[in-house]
């Protein structure tokens, strides 16, 4: 199995939540992107690269899957330069893009200070990186195969502080165990990462979802505006763990020192 199992790709059954988390990535980003030179890093099968290319003046997608870039290539052809790429080595001169996007990926590397440094590195004075990254401290949190390291809201401060001047955290999807359904699922999927019993691959684990939660929808090709609600990410301490917020957003901007 290889990053490809792991991807959210077209066609994919997928819950409503699913499909709201994609599309919040994208929507949250989107106000940063309008009229920049934009890179995502981790873009996986490209579902938020178009919608992106609306408003950027410029974007670049790359993925160290070689499944994944060929789904992006063959849906948007030349309008859009997708390519294999490591991100811990990214293949771009200094000061080339004015954001960087890196969206639930952190910890599937194995050095990922050195992702952190390159982003720096190919970011613009005053650029900005946006972090997308699942909160290891919700309670419900299982771990996906392949990864590395897990940050929590202190550690990813810390780790972004060192090298960038401005530095703000977000809390995404609150949340929710209220009501009989959602603490019966909440108990359920507690008791399957217990015990090792959620399978690694999302096919498989959208079977899983379709006997428990009821009927899921195919992921598009290509996210768009209104596929699903958004409510805007609230600020959060960046000196405490977190357990209020199912998904956490790291923004930080690259402040030239005097």
């Amino acid at each position: 199995m290889g990053y490809y199992e792991i991807t959210e790709i077209p066609g994919l059954k997928a819950t409503k939540e699913q499909i709201e988390r994609l599309y919040h990535r994208y929507h949250f980003a989107r106000k940063f992107a309008i009229g920049k030179d934009v890179l995502e890093v981790a873009c996986g099968a490209g579902l938020g690269l178009g919608y992106i290319a609306k408003v950027a003046k410029s974007i670049i997608g790359g993925d160290i899957d070689e499944t994944n870039v060929n789904i992006a290539k063959n849906y948007y052809g030349d309008k859009i330069k997708i390519d294999i790429m490591d991100a811990q080595a990214l293949p771009f001169e200094n000061e080339r893009f004015d954001l960087v996007l890196l969206y639930e990926a952190i910890y599937y590397l194995k050095e990922p200070h050195r992702f952190i440094q390159e982003a720096k590195r190919v970011l613009r004075n005053e650029g900005t990186l946006i972090i997308c990254t699942v909160n290891k401290d919700w309670e419900d949190f299982h771990p996906s195969p392949y990864t590395y390291k897990y940050f929590s809201v202190p550690e990813l401060y810390e780790a972004l502080r060192n090298e960038f001047g401005e530095v703000k955290l977000y809390g995404a999807f609150k949340v929710e165990n209220v009501g009989i359904k959602n603490k019966i699922i909440s108990f359920i999927k507690r008791f399957a990462v217990k015990f090792h019993l959620i399978p690694g691959s999302l096919k498989a684990r959208a079977y899983l979802k379709r006997i428990f939660i009821g009927k899921l929808i195919p992921l598009p090709n290509e996210i768009y505006e209104g596929i699903a609600d958004y409510t805007e990410p609230v600020l959060i301490p960046v000196d405490k763990l977190n357990k209020e917020f199912k998904i956490i957003y790291a923004v930080a901007r690259k402040i030239k020192k005097e």
